[in-house]
């Protein structure tokens, strides 16, 4: 990767020159997580909740970065990318140890997660806006695919060993290192300093902007949103799913569940690097959409699978599948940002598929109390043909947008004073 400057001038010569700002730290965040997918539908079931209940509380954390992220996306330039994710770290892990201690009180379990989503909601966009303003457009794909590759290593590292601590030492430990390890990203994170280019603090961060941004972008946000909403609500639903078919329907432990995912998760990371490469040599779309068409298919075959080793099988599908799809929408939505305005569009665009990661947990319990998990994940596949169709249909390539896109121009100036 040849060498680039952000925003400030600072020159970014390889990927190397984000590992401590970004990679690491969002490595152990995703280990974190990692360790609650299987953990967590197991403990609210545990605690006695409902699949309805345990769909709420799941979906709990994605409605509290969905309600975060315009706000934080308008507060980035007044506090900074840095103070923003080491906020989102702390947050993030005293949300979640109060998950763990809140025993059987289903308000008090909503609320910790409900939190913990605003803590998502800060350190995530924070690292996406960060990405956006110092990686040019002809090599995002490859360093935006690596951020999503980095997530993924940490997904397939922590539902394994969450599975062992749950089935050894019981659930409310395994959620506990969840916490731990992110106060573990904290320290990490305010360690390292940020030696590339970011951009420059504003001393305003007015909400007008945002209105700006929706005139400017509104038919991209309508179209590739839309896109972006039906796959994002298509790789939750495979997180919440996957455990409950596995534990309810086959009779399998947590450490098998935590096995499967992990496995599928190997497959996922192992595409990042490709995934980057297709975008920035043929296009976003040329990732995106096989993704979404093979990530449907594979949910179709959930609940045919009969045994642990037929759901691996289809795991290995999903695996393969949504890592095709690795960076591409963070990627998509880094293209479509107005400069100038980065801060303020990601967090629209974050709105629009935290949304989607906020509903599906819901409808996933919903529907699976009125018509039985096996069924459910069957129906979830339609997504990924919605997701991949709207891309295809309305959704134009955005590999060359930096030849035509336009700089923005604020109220206070001319285009005579832009030039």
């Amino acid at each position: 990767m040849r060498p680039f400057l952000g925003s400030t001038g600072a020159v970014v010569r390889t990927t190397r020159d984000l590992v401590l700002p970004v990679y690491l730290p969002t490595i152990l965040l995703a280990f974190g997580q990692g360790v609650m997918v299987p953990v967590l539908p197991l403990f609210l079931r545990e605690q006695g909740a409902s699949y309805s209940v345990t769909g709420i509380a799941i979906a709990a954390a994605w409605v509290g970065t969905l309600l975060a992220d315009v706000p934080v996306g308008t507060l980035l330039g007044r506090i900074g990318h840095r103070r923003a994710f080491l906020l989102g770290c702390v947050v993030y892990a005293l949300a979640t140890l109060g998950v763990a201690l809140a025993g059987t009180v289903p308000p008090l379990l909503i609320l910790f997660r409900f939190v913990t989503g605003i803590g998502i909601a800060l350190w995530g966009l924070s690292r996406h806006a960060y990405l956006a303003t110092v990686v040019p457009v002809e090599q995002r794909g490859r360093a935006i695919a690596v951020f999503g590759g980095i997530n993924r290593i940490g997904w397939f590292l922590g539902p394994a060993l969450g599975g062992w601590i749950g089935t050894v030492l019981g659930l409310q430990w395994a959620i506990v290192v969840t916490a731990v390890v992110a106060l573990v990203a904290l320290v990490v994170a305010g360690a390292a300093f940020e030696p590339v280019g970011h951009a420059a603090p504003s001393r305003h961060a007015p909400l007008a902007a945002v209105g700006a941004v929706l005139r400017m972008r509104w038919r991209a946000l309508a179209s590739a949103g839309t896109a972006q909403l039906f796959g994002q609500m298509l790789r939750q639903t495979r997180q919440v799913a996957i455990p409950l078919y596995g534990a309810d329907a086959l009779g399998l432990s947590a450490a098998a569940i935590g096995q499967i995912i992990s496995v599928s998760a190997l497959i996922d990371m192992g595409l990042f690097w490709p995934a980057g490469w297709i975008m920035d040599r043929w296009g976003r779309k040329a990732a995106a959409v096989p993704s979404f068409l093979l990530l449907g298919l594979g949910m179709a075959l959930v609940p045919l699978t009969s045994s642990y080793t037929e759901l691996l099988l289809v795991g290995l599908v999903i695996g393969f599948a949504n890592g095709l799809g690795s960076g591409t929408m963070m990627t998509l939505g880094a293209d479509l940002a107005p400069p100038g305005r980065t801060g303020e569009f990601l967090g629209l665009w974050r709105l629009i598929g935290d949304g989607g990661q906020a509903v599906a947990p819901l409808a996933v319990g919903f529907v699976a109390d009125a018509l039985g998990i096996a069924l459910t994940t069957g129906l979830c596949s339609v997504l990924g043909a919605l997701s991949a169709g709207m891309l295809v249909m309305f959704v134009p390539e955005t590999r060359h947008l930096r030849f035509t896109e336009q700089p923005v121009i604020t109220s206070a100036e001319t285009p005579s004073q832009r030039r």
